[in-house]
């Protein structure tokens, strides 16, 4: 598999994109023609950059407005081709992009289009270059591969080849079996990007909202298997046009788009055994049972506080580490450790983000399976010295730089308490609360970042992502995306925060960067577990109690069950499959949220239409801006 990227997918100069792109594992580059007219510098230079960073480039691009011209402007596009053509071979390329002309000049006719690209095909052919052809989506004349195609066709000239991008054919819907028909010979590379759905000018969407395959909606997978049904066995070539891209890192980019690229491939391998394609092997998705543990970095009086709090909430210290200064806490199958070590990767944490959720241990199938294909998908592997009595549990570096470890039934990672904890005699043999495991785990992000760890969990793990929300806090809109395992014993939240002044936001600025942020907590009975907290001590989150007035008539609930509601300030929520219940505890340090969940029937949601009020609880309890902590 030969992967490329064209410049124009990231941020940065020449220097900084080339360097990006071959550090993330590509084998070429496409140069877009803007990023080398900016550049101060000659082709050969751009070359000889390209090459000192081992890419080769793949392709300049694009050449516009070219086929079905009158005169006098068909002799100028084929004056500008020859000055091209120049800057091709000092750049050190053979290959050049076509796209459909959208001049409204243009004359359109398949057989005049396919006269001007055979005349352009002998020119080139003296060059030693080749030209492909690309049906822009919003073409004047050609907008569809099949037009594409049957110029080409028409044009009998070996250097005069297709250019397919995923792009282009998705957004207009076109049937992909046409593709498989197309000689593989024929095609000079493919194009990939993603999209969300969205109904709008395809010209606006093409060039804001493009993004890795597997990152929106579009069927790429089905395309890129209608290519690899040809043969082909060219470049896979990403172009992204995004907003967020431009300004975000070239080298994280760039890694996603690599990893977009071997799982893109690894599905279509997998719906096509019988296609000979060069894939690196790496084992399938991994399906998760679960959320074993969440690890907390703290210092000693943090710690103090967090174990306070979790003994209110029906937690006991079940164990502590036989070598290390780490508790477990536990409370039906939910495991909360709280590591105080002065050195290693918990302390680290500690130091940069202060009291947070910097890990969390995830069941799995198998877990030196999981690390694998995690690593073949270019996540960064952690290792940490193992001390006496512990485990080497297999790790990688997830949201925030934080671990997520990963534990199996097949080996002794399934006997981890009892290997690495010394037991703990619990001062009271109290039953708990009634909490019986962990219902989701959500993570606060910049918004910028929610496509690419979006793309790192569906790529990795035997997961679905759910359509995006937007949430409403007072202060701004924060998007929110689930990723849920198949069977729904995994959930993950993921926030994106696009302003500092909601509670999302004000999370990521006092933690210093993105994290865990919210602990949901699964009850059989709500209002038991609510009766017997408040028993403990335990003073809910104090909801407004206009919004038990609006849910009593929304719903048309019995007001015997709207006054229990209100009474414990647990928030309601009903689909077409089931009842959803939820109460909080007040947020603990800078904005962590830990939240009780009843789910009755199979409902299927989280309760968005109850965010803007408990955001608006929550923030009511929030340290003022500009107070100091204490």
């Amino acid at each position: 598999m030969k992967t490329s990227i064209a410049t124009v997918s990231i941020a940065g100069d020449l220097a900084e994109k080339f360097a990006a792109i071959s550090a993330a594992g590509f084998d070429g580059v496409e140069i877009f023609e803007n990023d080398f007219l900016a550049f101060d510098g000659s082709p050969r230079d751009v070359g000889r950059m390209a090459g000192d960073t081992g890419l080769t480039i793949t392709l300049f691009q694009p050449f516009r407005d070219f086929e079905g011209l009158p005169e006098p402007q068909r002799n100028r596009a084929f004056d500008r081709a020859e000055r091209k053509f120049d800057v091709m071979q000092e750049l050190g390329t053979d290959l050049m992009l076509v796209c459909s002309s959208v001049s409204p000049v243009s004359l359109g006719g398949i057989d005049r289009a396919a006269m001007d690209f055979h005349e352009l095909g002998e020119r080139a052919a003296k060059r030693g270059l080749r030209v492909g052809y690309e049906a822009l989506a919003w073409g004047r004349h050609v907008n569809d591969h099949r037009d594409a195609w049957e110029i080409v066709r028409r044009t009998e000239h070996p250097n005069i080849g297709l250019v397919l991008d995923s792009f282009h054919t998705l957004a207009r819907r076109i049937e992909l079996g046409s593709i498989r028909s197309i000689p593989a010979d024929k095609i000079f590379i493919v194009q990939l990007a993603d999209a969300p759905l969205i109904e709008m000018d395809l010209l606006y969407w093409s060039r804001h909202f493009r993004n890795m395959p597997g990152e929106g909606d579009l069927p790429v997978r089905q395309f890129m298997q209608a290519v690899a049904a040809t043969g082909y066995d060219g470049y896979l070539s990403l172009e992204i046009f995004n907003d967020q891209f431009r300004g975000g890192s070239a080298k994280a980019i760039s890694v996603d788009g690599r990893r977009s690229l071997v799982w893109l491939m690894d599905q279509v391998r997998r719906e096509e055994p019988a296609l000979d394609m060069a894939i690196p092997p790496m084992p399938d998705r991994i399906g998760v049972g679960g959320v074993e543990f969440i690890e907390f970095a703290a210092d000693r009086q943090d710690a103090g506080q967090l174990g306070s709090l979790l003994r209110m909430l029906g937690f006991v210290e079940a164990g502590r580490h036989v070598s290390k200064d780490v508790t477990l806490y536990r409370q039906g199958a939910i495991n909360i450790v709280i590591n105080t070590e002065r050195q290693g990767f918990a302390h680290s944490s500690f130091v940069v983000h202060g009291t947070s959720a910097y890990a969390m241990g995830l069941k799995v199938e198998d877990a030196a399976a999981t690390v694998a294909r995690a690593e073949a998908l270019g996540a960064e592997i952690f290792h940490q010295r193992v001390g006496p009595g512990e485990l080497s549990i297999p790790a990688i570096r997830g949201v925030g730089g934080g671990l997520i470890y990963f534990l199996d039934a097949k080996t002794d990672l399934a006997k981890v308490w009892d290997i690495e904890f010394t037991p703990v005699v619990p001062a009271s043999s109290g039953s708990g609360v009634g909490l019986t495991r962990i219902d989701h785990v959500g993570q606060t992000m910049a918004q910028e970042e929610m496509p690419s760890w979006l793309l790192f969990y569906v790529s990795i793990f035997r997961t679905t992502k759910t359509p995006m929300v937007d949430i409403v806090d007072p202060a701004g809109l924060v998007r929110s995306q689930v990723i849920e395992g198949l069977d729904k014993r995994f959930r993950l939240t993921l926030n994106g925060a696009e302003s500092h002044r909601t509670l999302a936001g004000h999370f990521i600025a006092e933690t210093f960067g993105s994290g865990v942020q919210h602990l949901a907590l699964a009850t059989d009975d709500i209002f038991a577990t609510a009766a017997k907290l408040q028993a403990d001590g335990f003073e809910p989150l104090q909801i407004s109690m206009n919004y038990y007035d609006d849910v009593e008539a929304r719903f048309g609930l019995d007001p015997e069950v709207a006054d229990r509601l209100r009474s414990a300030n647990i928030l309601y929520d009903r689909d077409d499959n089931g009842e959803f219940f939820q109460l909080y505890a007040p947020t603990f340090g800078e904005g962590f949220i830990i939240e009780f969940v009843e789910r009755r029937g199979a409902y299927a949601g989280y309760g968005a239409p109850n965010a803007p009020f408990r955001i608006a609880a929550q923030k009511r309890l929030m340290r003022p801006k500009g107070m100091p902590k204490v």
